[in-house]
């Protein structure tokens, strides 16, 4: 009998091929059989994938740190962690386009239909909800790059490279969407217009959960945390601002909107 994965010849009785360690097949594919795999994957407790995402909440120091390390058989390696959340999310983004699009309107969260005193404010605001829907897969993986830029340049000093960076928020930020998905559809499916305030405290813990991760990963104080965090939020907010008139600027070039759109309502 040889191995189905890599040819090796293996004993009669093998359950693991002792070259590759895949696991010997012998009964052919059922439903029974496939769900039985599924569950095994990734709802059993040894698992890599659920080790993965408690312990990014446990040590994730020991995760993160020990995959920069070297340690590359405990966990799910980040990049394959973060593909099988974006896989997660675009389903997220089809049930949501589907079916409560209607209450990702940002005036809702102020509880003002009339909160666009302007074309211009309007216009954005749709644009910006279309758009963060069509490409939510293509504007969540520009964050992580953009994310660890900022980083790497707040920790400079400290033991990361920016590669290293990457790796960090791949974990980080896969862990803030499986969450978002799990509670966010539920919100959908209790309280729907709630959903845009629950987005906001999904923010919140955005920003406290990687805070709690920097702690741990580069051995922070208090007051160190407090100027790391004070820098990191100085770095994003001019960054924030720059990609803002860039887009402004790409808007009326395209004509999308006008000047004359940024005149107030009457």
């Amino acid at each position: 009998m040889n191995c189905k994965n890599c040819e090796r010849e293996l004993a009669t009785d093998s359950d693991y091929c002792n070259g590759c360690g895949g696991k010997v097949i012998r009964n052919r594919l059922t439903i029974r059989n496939l769900f039985e795999h599924l569950s095994e994957t990734f709802f059993n407790y040894d698992n890599k994938l659920l080790r993965t995402f408690i312990d990014l909440f446990k040590k994730p120091e020991v995760v993160i740190d020990g995959y920069v390390k070297g340690v590359r058989k405990r966990y799910v390696n980040p990049i394959s962690f973060f593909g099988v959340i974006l896989t997660v999310n675009g389903l997220n983004i089809f049930i949501i386009t589907k079916f409560y699009k209607r209450y990702l309107d940002a005036s809702n969260l102020l509880g003002d239909k009339n909160v666009a005193n302007n074309e211009a404010s309007r216009k954005i605001m749709e644009l910006t909800s279309d758009f963060s829907l069509e490409y939510a897969s293509l504007l969540f993986s520009f964050l992580i790059p953009l994310a660890a830029l900022l980083s790497w340049i707040t920790f400079y000093n400290k033991k990361y490279n920016y590669t290293e960076h990457v790796i960090l928020y791949l974990y980080s930020m896969s862990v803030y969407s499986i969450l978002s998905v799990i509670f966010g559809l539920s919100t959908l499916a209790i309280a729907p217009e709630k959903y845009l305030f629950f987005s906001s405290v999904m923010y919140l813990f955005l920003f406290l959960y990687h805070c709690y991760i920097l702690t741990r990963l580069f051995k922070l104080n208090f007051g160190q945390l407090a100027l790391k965090i004070f820098l990191f939020l100085v770095l994003f907010f001019f960054t924030y601002i720059g990609v803002s008139i860039l887009s402004i600027v790409l808007l009326l070039i395209t004509g999308t909107i006008d000047l004359q759109d940024f005149m107030p309502n009457s």
